[in-house]
């Protein structure tokens, strides 16, 4: 819920600690979204290359 209090962490002792296992944890999930959004920008001005510039130029 959203007023609830949030789960504390038995494993780890400190906040401290907690925070470096987040940070080491990296940011998997915002390098995929990059990585997706790149692949679909290059398929677009690659089909964009292919099927309207190269057409036009023969």
């Amino acid at each position: 819920m959203i007023n609830s209090t949030p789960p504390q962490a038995t494993t780890l002792g400190s906040e401290e600690e907690r925070v470096d296992a987040i940070v080491r944890s990296g940011p998997g999930g915002a390098v995929a979204v990059a990585g997706i959004a790149t692949a679909i920008v290059i398929a677009l001005w690659f089909a964009f290359y292919l099927l309207v510039f190269l057409p036009r130029s023969v």
